[in-house]
């Protein structure tokens, strides 16, 4: 009894050993690895995003400077119109009665200038020889120069009831399209203190410009004449390009955002751009074109194990202001290399001296658990093995 006790205690001990191999068996192990970048020829640029409006570059808003009913409309919205063309009437009665009215007092003022000018001219021959007392003559001299003002306040009445008169007729300034019309044939307009808007025209629809505003901390890097990529919720697929051609100094606030208004130069000659379009603005400020490498690498220090990894002492790095190290992978080592640096995107950084083409750059190091080959159980029959 006691010898079959101890046989089965041994079978446990040996079945509690076999488990615990094949569980240490499954077990993974750490494996260092590198992840690596290859040295390129890239181009690196720094932007300013903005959001902006597109708008005609030469726009003008015709009103009328005199008050009235439209009585007559001749263009609609999109109607091409030329300098000169007549764009509509204002009804005409009232300031054809006004220039009446104006006539009217100018003849009375050039009778009563007539009949001043014949007084005087008698009143003047009797003082002379001292028929007439000094009175008289100096009545007769102010009559005659109160006529004469009363007659040129009449021209002037008139001429400025003849000028309202051809304000009744709206021409259009420029050459171009009509944007917006804002009154209806009939409808009354009232020139008191501001004058009403009738008609919007832009010159060229084939010129456009983008108002975009830029945020108080880009608007120092942006200058005159940089190049410009937009897009338009319209045609999403599609990239404008564009020129900066004025920075205004005017600020915008807004909810205390300060931002300034960048005008962009946008050609349009396929008149996709409608005026109004919301653009989103990408201002390139700096571009450079040369061998770049990933940002990432300019941070990485090799860890005691990297060098354990490739049996290599640890290798002192003596500190240089002016260049910055990276770490080259070679078959069976990593060395140090010490670059000069050009622009940066934050992604990827210039390298301007100190790496060729090709040169493989190490951006970290770590360990990676890697499977063992998969445990078998002891315990299960096995496949017979191929001869």
């Amino acid at each position: 009894m006691k010898k079959k006790k101890v046989i089965i205690i041994g079978i446990a001990i040996i079945v509690v050993i076999l488990i615990v191999l094949f569980l240490i068996k499954g077990k993974k192990h750490a494996q260092l690895q590198f992840n690596t970048a290859q040295v390129k020829v890239e181009t690196i640029e720094n932007t300013v995003t903005a959001t902006g409006y597109v708008q005609p570059v030469d726009k003008v808003e015709v009103g009328t400077q005199v008050s009235g009913v439209i009585e007559k409309i001749f263009v609609d919205y999109n109607s091409q119109v030329k300098k000169g063309q007549l764009l509509a009437e204002i009804d005409k009665s009232t300031l054809i009665e006004r220039v009446t009215q104006a006539k009217a007092s100018q003849t009375s003022a050039e009778s009563d200038l007539k009949y001043a000018q014949q007084n005087f001219d008698r009143v003047k021959q009797l003082y002379e020889v001292k028929a007439a007392t000094e009175v008289a003559y100096e009545e007769a001299v102010n009559r005659l120069a109160q006529a004469q003002t009363a007659l040129a306040n009449a021209q002037a009445n008139l001429h400025q009831a003849q000028v309202n008169l051809s304000y009744a007729e709206i021409y259009s300034p420029i050459d171009g399209i009509i944007l917006d019309r804002s009154v209806e044939q009939g409808q009354t307009v009232a020139a008191s203190f501001n004058t009403p808007t009738l008609f919007t025209i832009a010159n060229d629809l084939k010129k456009m410009q983008v108002e975009a505003a830029v945020d108080e901390a880009d608007i120092g890097r942006v200058r005159l004449g940089q190049q410009v990529r937009f897009s338009v919720d319209a045609y999403s697929d599609d990239i404008f390009s564009g020129v900066v051609d004025q920075i205004r100094l005017q600020p915008t606030v807004t909810n205390n955002v300060v931002t300034y208004t960048v005008i962009i130069q946008a050609p349009n000659p396929d008149e996709k751009l409608y005026p109004g379009m919301t653009a989103n603005v990408t201002i390139v400020t700096e571009t450079e074109e040369g061998l770049a490498i990933p940002a990432e690498a300019l941070h990485f220090v090799p860890a005691p194990e990297v060098f354990a990894h490739f049996k290599m002492k640890p290798q002192p790095i003596t500190p240089d202001f002016k260049k910055k190290t990276v770490w080259l992978q070679m078959p069976d080592s990593i060395v140090p290399r010490n670059i000069r640096t050009g622009l940066t995107d934050g992604v990827h950084t210039i390298v301007i001296e100190g790496l060729n083409a090709g040169d493989t750059i190490v951006l970290s190091a770590g360990k990676h658990d890697m499977p063992e080959a998969p445990a078998t159980n002891p315990f299960m029959p096995q496949p017979p093995r191929r001869k």
